[in-house]
């Protein structure tokens, strides 16, 4: 990419102060920035050569610099420079040698070429400007009109207790696919292709929840170590999607591909969630590039001084371990943030999103705030309250971890669920109080302010931290590719590698892993809640123990539908399957543990130990218990059809037990069953046993570390 000055003069027009960004009506595009402490602004439009032609903008509206250019339209390439004092030690970060984004941009052309002029400080002064142009080295934003013909397609809103997520990555999904074209792998095009797409109808899961598609670039570090950003999580453009992710080789051609996967997605019954990061930027520390925001007005984008950085405006708040904070509580952020979003289920159709560090966003001053502007603003939202809302409840900050602090309507990924499952499966002595919480949708969590179960958005694995298949087979984190001497990732993962680390041929060894795979998917899928899989659990997916890949964008990281167990998909369709057809494992409304009238005693939730007996209360508080019976009456479930007409299903007795050896247990006799059909047992490899599979009352042998699902006959 080249950049030389030209003096070719147009016409500039006042336009107007709103709306934000780059516009086109037909005859010209509209351009506004705000910026409240410029006392310049210079619009920058590049010809397809890098030419660039500068144009100042005389026109200022309460912070916002406009102007109209007629004859300018859709593929023009832009960008901005902005004048204004160079003084770290105020805040104050122009530099008009700089090229800057336009945090507005519908669509984003060229990539971030690691170079000296990208700093708008001097390298050996960092209070004085550097003067180098940055221009050359920079993406540029893009004038975008897609009239796509969305031909009816709308939200799909599909209810929460109907929900089964697949948190996958855009490009690792199908760069190794061999049905998908391969001018299509690791596109949007490519994750719309029905090879692709007939997967996720096959496995039964109702929602996409895409690793961050805004426009991002990766760190200078990464980059001099000849790696790059794979997961996306330092945005720069919050309204573009990632150019990178185009099969269309054209630029603004990112937005038509986007929406039209978002179009097949949707029709599969597929909705499509986003991962996004408005808690901090590409920008990083005040040693970081300048490239949108800094440039633009640096204390009105981020939070200056605060914990961490003293009283130095030169210095970032970083609750999010990533350099900076955005300053949601600065009503210029705060509205980026809502048009941002408003801008995705509006234009682009998604149906809901995943708010990375979302506790950063709650900070007011210093603590998490539930009453934080920022939820305000969303809650009374008529387009974002609609949709799906997902928080990741925690940052980095002091205070930050608020699992089962967020208000309603927000739900929330229960890193506890992760954690106390893990905990029972890996042979930690925990007993099964915890468990039951998590088993029964988390009402010591979620309960108290109105919530109901599907707040709890259930995983056991996600992108970050280790495979499914992983978690079974490494205790030690092997991270040495990341470059980091293996100090990146999370030390304690809660698991067991089944006795040998690593890779291993022992048959033995290969069968517990296997199971205990199963084991972890079946509590996972069996669980009132909101179950999240993550893209290649079903398929066996490794990724040799990294367990913080975010910077292997190659076969580490990508799907291999090569070498996938067939068996292992074949369970999880199974046990999705036995989720979506029966109410009592997705209840809408938590369970009461009292009497289902007209039953003979049975209980809507009941607790069985080993011996047949319901759990006493020293059985709660035993550590040592390993085995937990969990009983759930179809008969007693506490919600309606569209029709207002009771809802009952299938009753289920749901065994798990995670001790070393065989156990006995009784299945109760009546009222609780009059015989039983085992559907489900992570003994086998489909999680489909051999017939005959009815089972009276009575005395019945599990194998050790299984799960067993059997539905009630009455």
């Amino acid at each position: 990419m080249t950049a030389s000055r030209s003096a070719r003069t147009v016409e500039v027009w006042p336009g107007r102060a709103a709306p934000l960004g780059a516009h086109w009506d037909g005859t010209g595009t509209n351009f506004a920035l705000w910026s409240a402490g410029a006392s310049g602004v210079d619009l920058c439009l590049f010809d397809p050569d890098g030419t660039e032609h500068r144009h100042r903008l005389q026109e200022t509206t309460h912070q916002v610099w406009h102007g109209r250019v007629p004859g300018v339209g859709p593929g023009q390439r832009y960008g901005y420079r902005v004048h204004g004092p160079f003084d770290p030690a105020s805040g104050a970060r122009y530099n008009p040698a700089k090229l800057l984004l336009d945090p507005y941009a519908r669509a984003v052309d060229g990539d971030l070429v690691l170079d000296g002029s990208l700093y708008a400080h001097d390298p050996r002064d960092p209070f004085l400007p550097d003067t180098a142009d940055s221009a050359p080295f920079v993406p540029r934003g893009v004038v975008v009109h897609d009239s796509f013909p969305w031909d009816g397609d709308a939200l799909l809103r599909t209810p929460w207790s109907d929900t089964v997520v697949y948190e996958v990555h855009v490009k690792g999904a199908t760069m190794r696919h061999p049905d998908v074209p391969p001018e299509l792998r690791g596109t949007y095009a490519g994750l719309a292709h029905p090879a692709f797409v007939e997967h996720l109808i096959s496995l039964g899961v109702t929602a996409v929840e895409l690793l961050p598609v805004h426009q991002f670039v990766s760190e200078p570090h990464l980059l001099r170590r000849g790696l790059t950003n794979y997961w996306g999580y330092n945005t720069l453009g919050y309204f573009a999607p990632h150019g990178a992710y185009s099969s269309s080789g054209t630029a603004g051609g990112q937005v038509t591909e986007f929406k039209a996967m978002v179009k097949a997605l949707h029709a599969a019954g597929i909705e499509v969630i986003l991962d996004v990061v408005y808690n901090h930027t590409a920008e990083g520390d005040h040693t970081g590039p300048s490239l949108s925001f800094k440039g633009i007005d640096n204390a009105g984008y981020y939070r200056l001084g605060g914990p961490g950085a003293g009283d130095d405006p030169s210095r970032y708040t970083d609750y999010t371990g990533c350099g900076n904070t955005l300053d949601v509580r600065r009503p210029a952020v705060l509205a980026l943030l809502m048009d941002s979003l408003r801008y995705w289920v509006t234009e682009m159709h998604v149906d809901g999103f995943r708010f990375d560090l979302a506790s950063a966003l709650a900070r007011s001053m210093h603590d998490v705030d539930r009453l934080s502007a920022f939820f305000d603003v969303v809650h009374q939202d008529p387009v974002v309250s609609s949709v799906k809302l997902i928080a990741e409840p925690w940052d980095v900050g002091e205070g930050g971890y608020q699992v089962g602090n967020f208000p309603p309507p927000w739900t929330e990924w229960n890193g506890k669920y992760r954690d106390t499952v893990r905990d029972v499966w890996s042979g930690a002595q925990v007993g099964v109080r915890d468990l039951a919480y998590r088993l029964t949708g988390s009402s010591d969590l979620y309960r108290s302010d109105g919530r109901r179960p599907f707040a709890s958005v259930n995983f056991v694995t996600a992108h970050d931290g280790f495979t499914m298949a992983d978690l079974v087979a490494y205790e030690r984190k092997r991270n040495e590719a990341n470059g980091e001497d293996n100090r990146d990732g999370e030390s304690h993962n809660r698991n067991w590698n089944t006795g040998v680390e690593g890779e291993t041929s022992d048959p033995a060894v290969l069968e517990l892993r296997g199971r205990q795979v199963r084991n972890h998917l079946a509590t996972l899928l069996l669980s009132t809640g909101v179950p999240m899989l993550t893209a290649g659990d079903e398929l066996g997916r490794t990724q040799g123990g990294n367990n913080n890949a975010y910077c292997q964008d190659n076969e580490v990281s990508w799907l291999d539908w090569a070498a996938i167990d067939p068996d292992l998909w074949s369970f999880v369709a199974h046990a999705v399957g036995l989720r979506r057809t029966s109410p009592a494992l997705r209840q809408e409304a938590f369970f009461e543990g009292s009497e289902v009238p007209g039953t003979g005693g049975t209980r809507d939730l009941a607790w069985f130990a080993p011996d047949g007996e319901q759990l006493t209360n020293r059985d709660w508080f035993d550590t040592g218990l390993q085995t937990i019976g969990m009983y759930l009456d179809g008969r007693g479930l506490r919600h309606r059809d569209e029709r207002g007409r009771p809802v009952v299903g299938d009753s289920w007795l749901v065994w798990l037990h995670a001790g070393p050896e065989p156990v006995d247990v009784v299945l109760p006799g009546a009222p609780w069953g009059d015989g039983y059909e085992l559907v489900l047992a992570t003994e086998y490899p489909t999680g489909v046993p051999p017939r005959p599979t009815a089972l009276p009352p009575g005395r019945a042998s599990m194998p050790d570390r299984s799960v067993w699902a059997l539905r009630i006959v009455r």
